[in-house]
């Protein structure tokens, strides 16, 4: 049923109308509350790999909190490209845009024990990957055949397979407690175990709004938990700045041949789940297929999002697929309302002193939440697998393909003798399942049965 105080059923289609501003800022900050957990969790799970994170004790902290910092900001920005425009660039939809779960496994064997050290090879493969991304938009549509179900499904499974460790190993008490007596225990698991029973509870139980951001609402009762238990520290607040301008090449530019070959091959992942995610907000939105224009300005708008926030110390962005699911839910398919959810995110990203708020969030606390958001990546591959035709040639693909992949993931030392680019490339598993997914997808025949 339409909302007739928002519009008529046709302006509610329409991404060009907007909504009175007194419901259409509500619905942008809406946006924003679905997305925020999962657009920042990138930027701590890479600094926790990388030994300056949750825990640590590290004297480079601070630069955690600069990470999420820029997670906001160009989160927000990235989205005004899609939403506003800039020539090409953009699709003009209501797509928000935040940093991507599905370059982490890439970018966790890269930066792994290096502390701010490895910071400025994984930016520099953050930039030149996203001018690679960019370029993809004047193709997009002419690689989608390379990338059916079968090989996209088996992509997705392997992103989640590869971080269910991390939401395990987060819940456990994080990775500067291995080895501690503390890790693993009641007190670190407590919190955990609370935001997954309030995610599903409400994700499951309640409508709307309240549905749409039930991990966001978990992560805040497991926070509260955690705060009651004395494992909140907020001295990290009072020492960030009320106001910050991001810096250029924060780290520096190293140039490191395994961080820019992952960062280019996850880039054509990406932008085939951007051409989902615009399809889907069309069809669901407005009733129609999307355009060939739009497909292409949603890719340039990913790369030059994901170059741009390289530069200052961003991680790669990406079209968010809950966001998709939220325009279903309101129906309203104006992009100026997402507009408003981004420069309320450029608002938070200028102000290290919300990047420190959500640093005091304890790594048990996050991890219940990274459980099942993870839990859902694996989930979506699966689904997606599902509209597989599972004929012997198919089948045979997918063995050989997650296999290896899934094998050389979990015995990493096999590759111990091949030099260090070809390690981060391979053990991450999601490059080489890929990899051999698409080439015997080309190469088999049809008819194998």
């Amino acid at each position: 049923m339409v909302n007739t105080t928002l519009g008529t059923a046709a302006q509610m289609r329409d991404p060009n109308y907007t909504p009175p501003i007194a419901k259409a800022v509500p619905l942008g900050i809406q946006h924003v509350l679905a997305m925020f957990a999962s657009n920042v969790t990138p930027a701590i799970i890479v600094a926790g790999a990388a030994g300056f994170g949750f825990g640590s004790n590290s004297p480079d902290f601070p630069n955690l909190i600069y990470m999420i910092q820029m997670s906001m900001l160009f989160a927000g920005i990235a989205t005004l490209f899609q939403t506003i425009g800039m020539g090409p660039i953009g699709a003009r939809l209501p797509i928000v845009q935040g940093t991507s779960f599905a370059f982490l496994p890439v970018m966790i064997p890269a930066v792994a024990g290096q502390g701010v050290s490895g910071m400025a090879g994984l930016m520099t493969g953050v930039v030149i990957g996203g001018l690679f991304h960019f370029a993809l938009g004047s193709v997009i549509g002419r690689i989608r055949f390379a990338l059916p179900p079968l090989v996209t499904g088996l992509i997705v499974l392997m992103i989640g397979l590869a971080l269910v460790k991390v939401g395990i190993q987060y819940a456990a008490g994080g990775v500067p407690l291995m080895g501690k007596p503390e890790f693993g225990s009641l007190a670190m698991w407590t919190p955990a175990l609370v935001v997954v029973v309030v995610t599903l509870a409400l994700k499951f139980f309640t409508r709307g709004l309240i549905s749409v951001s039930a991990v966001l609402a978990g992560l805040v009762a497991g926070y509260v938990v955690a705060l009651l238990m004395g494992q909140v520290n907020f001295g990290n607040i009072g020492r960030a700045a009320s106001f910050s301008l991001p810096m250029p090449f924060k780290w520096g530019v190293e140039f490191n041949g395994a961080i820019i070959i992952g960062m280019c091959f996850m880039a054509v992942i990406s932008a085939i789940e951007t051409v989902g995610d615009v399809s889907g907000i069309c069809k669901g939105g407005a009733g129609r297929e999307a355009t060939d224009k739009e497909i292409s300005g949603a890719t340039f708008a990913d790369g030059a999002g994901t170059a741009i926030a390289g530069v200052f110390g961003g991680l790669p962005n990406t079209s968010f697929s809950q966001n998709v699911g939220l325009i279903s839910i309101t129906g309203v398919m104006s992009r100026h309302v997402v507009t408003i959810g981004a420069v309320f995110l450029i608002l938070c990203g200028l102000v290290p002193k919300i990047g420190a708020a959500v640093s005091t969030v304890p790594i048990n606390v996050l991890g219940g939440g990274v459980i099942v958001m993870f839990g859902m990546v694996t989930a979506a591959g699966v689904s997606m697998l599902s509209e597989v035709n599972w004929n012997r040639r198919n089948m045979v693909i997918f063995a050989v393909s997650l296999s290896i992949g899934l094998g050389l993931q979990l015995e990493p030392s096999a590759l111990q003798h091949l030099p260090r680019t070809m390690q981060i490339l391979l053990t991450s598993g999601l490059l080489p399942a890929a990899g051999l997914a698409i080439i015997l997808n080309l190469l088999l025949p049809e008819d194998l049965d």
